[in-house]
């Protein structure tokens, strides 16, 4: 079912990304953002060249006031000045705030993309696959890892201006002032770049510790939260949170290490890149008395200085844009086997009807011993197959065979077709699933039966006998189900998943034991109901309650890991465990008939005999 929500999303989706691209390649991610970044572009040029006019205007503004102290100059010389800068400065500012905006619009859109991505390749990845990978682990990729790869491509987006063209423009304007002492000074800023690019394997690997560690933290809580009745029940609780307790200290150190490393040196580097301040200092002022390489004012030390100060607070973001980078490098490294496009194929994924055939069909889970084996039948449209035995015969397991989740011996040949070597959506659109457990999200009844569908959900209500329940409930198909139907009972939930597998009928259907909260009479009724909803479909129904199985057309006894196909008739003819099974539940009915029967007689005489007097 949640295969089948994912295909529906993907369609709606298809239309508006059309653009093919490489989601495993993060240059696509960069190319399908053109738009976007051209507008960061224009606007991130703008705002770093214009943020030479600050230390510029500063400049002229500190040789004004010092002309005016001298009597060469007025004080309107200094409001021209002024009204300047604060218009160079809204400009600026205003370019920034656009700038901005659009890295962070770009940033959304990346992660958005990623996110869908990954969260369609772990839906279209096989039971086995999601075991094998960990819920937690799976949960640390789908969100932590794909938010970092994110804001690393926004910060190396905002730094290549706020960083990489403001260093050359501050670089240039120190050349022109004074090349020597320009490339005196900028001898430190090169330095914090070296110490950070060492840093690099350090960062890398209390990162991906750090991501290890969160993973198993996810894992261990989703055990503790789902298993806390049988952990209590059991006596386990205190283990299970002393165990949960070591986990917690291994992620808190785990994220304490990786913060120091990433956040503790970007001072350092600051530090490190204003060293040449000491430089410009002593040259500067040498400058400034005719005595140095350059004849200096005090609006040209001024603006000097000042440039100098900007270049290095640039040149430690430089340096802590690596740190990012090289965590966003880590997560990318987990998630990229992940960054896969599906293909997914036009709206018309249902298969046209066709014959089922199976053929010396065995299954065993990888590493175990056969559940079942040697199981061979052929249905056509239309027939209903029963499969019932013992507790542990394995039936669920034969109805999950049909999903593909795990390698299978011998032969499932739909339309000529096996099964295993169908592409993802022909399978999905061959086979439909009902499991024992329903699949029901936290929406309303009417979702969770069309799922995007439009149509009319009173039809399916009707087949399933929830049309009268559902219409006695306060919001009608409105009224919400609550995360796995809690707010529904048994018979309800299984009734309502039922539903939604008859509105997205398949020309194969399994059926895990979808009358089993259900009473005699309500189970006829909705059988009658499937059977003529299902006429052009294959119907493989899995069940302990044996009433119905002398209608179906064909039975598959399962007992001691072999089966056995027949009508009704010939299996109660060669198994009496079957026939035992069918007389001991027939018989509960029959008598439950009688006893009906004689109430009502006791009921219509008593009615007579008050008639009578």
């Amino acid at each position: 079912m949640v295969s089948q929500m994912s295909d529906k999303y993907d369609r709606k989706n298809a239309g508006s990304e059309k653009q093919k691209f490489e989601a495993d390649h993060v240059i696509s991610y960069f190319k399908m953002e053109w738009k976007v970044l051209l507008a960061v572009t224009v606007s991130g040029l703008i705002y770093n060249l214009g943020l030479l006019a600050g230390p510029w205007f500063e400049g002229k503004m500190a040789g004004c006031l010092v002309d005016i102290l001298g009597g060469r100059a007025g004080f309107p010389d200094m409001g021209k000045l002024v009204a300047a800068y604060v218009i160079a400065i809204a400009v600026v500012q205003s370019s920034r705030y656009i700038k901005r905006f659009y890295v962070r619009r770009f940033a959304n859109n990346v992660n958005r993309r990623m996110k869908h991505v990954l969260y369609d390749s772990l839906v279209h990845k096989s039971r086995a696959e999601l075991e094998e990978e960990g819920a937690g682990n799976v949960m640390t990729k789908a969100i932590l890892d794909v938010d970092d790869c994110a804001e690393g491509m926004r910060k190396f987006t905002t730094e290549i201006f706020d960083t990489g063209v403001a260093l050359l423009a501050y670089a240039g304007m120190l050349l022109f002032y004074d090349w020597r002492l320009a490339l005196l000074s900028m001898l430190f800023p090169p330095v914090s770049y070296f110490l950070a690019e060492k840093m690099k394997g350090i960062v890398q690997r209390t990162g991906a510790a750090y991501k290890e560690q969160s993973g198993i933290l996810s894992a261990a809580t989703l055990d503790r939260a789902s298993n806390a009745v049988t952990y209590r029940v059991y006596g386990c609780e205190q283990e299970r949170k002393d165990a949960y307790e070591k986990n917690l200290s291994a992620y808190e150190k785990s994220a304490v290490r990786a913060n120091i490393w990433s956040a503790a040196f970007p001072p350092i580097y600051r530090v490190i890149s204003m060293a040449g301040v000491i430089f410009i200092l002593y040259f500067g002022s040498k400058n400034v008395l005719g005595s140095g390489w350059r004849v200096w004012d005090v609006a040209a030390f001024t603006t000097f200085l000042t440039c100098f100060t900007k270049l290095s607070v640039k040149s430690s973001s430089a340096a802590k844009l690596f740190n990012a980078v090289h965590k966003a490098q880590v997560s990318w490294k987990r998630i990229k086997p992940l960054m896969k496009c599906v293909e997914h194929e036009s709206e018309s994924r249902v298969q046209k009807q066709a014959e089922l055939t199976v053929s010396h069909l065995s299954f065993a889970y990888p590493g175990g011993t056969d559940i079942y084996e040697d199981i061979t039948f052929s249905a056509k449209p239309g027939q209903i197959i029963g499969v019932t035995g013992a507790v542990a015969s394995g039936k669920s397991t034969f109805g999950k065979t049909f999903l593909c989740e795990y390698p299978y011996q011998g032969s499932i040949r739909f339309a000529g077709r096996e099964l295993n070597e169908m592409g993802n959506s022909v399978l999905t659109g061959t086979i439909g699933y009902l499991g024992h457990d329903p699949e029901l999200f936290d929406d309303s009844i009417k979702n969770n039966i069309l799922m995007g569908e439009n149509e009319d959900t009173e039809t399916y209500l009707k087949a399933v006998c929830f049309d009268r329940e559902v219409a006695e409930m306060e919001q009608g198909p409105d009224t919400v189900v609550g995360s796995g139907g809690v707010r529904l009972s048994g018979g309800q939930a299984k009734r309502l998943a039922l539903a939604r597998t008859l509105c997205h009928k398949r020309p194969v259907l399994i059926l895990d034991d979808p009358f089993s909260a259900l009473d005699r009479n309500t189970e006829q009724e909705v059988y009658t109901n499937l059977k003529a909803m299902t006429s052009d479909s294959i119907v493989i129904l899995l069940s302990h309650r044996l009433y119905l199985f002398p209608e179906m057309d064909q039975v598959i006894w399962m007992e001691h890991g072999h089966a056995a196909v027949g009508t009704h008739e010939e299996i109660m003819e060669k198994y009496p465990e079957y026939a035992r099974l069918y007389e001991e539940q027939t018989k509960g009915s029959t008598a439950e008939k009688v006893n009906a029967g004689k109430c009502a007689e006791t009921e219509q005489g008593r009615k007579e005999r008050g008639r009578a007097e």
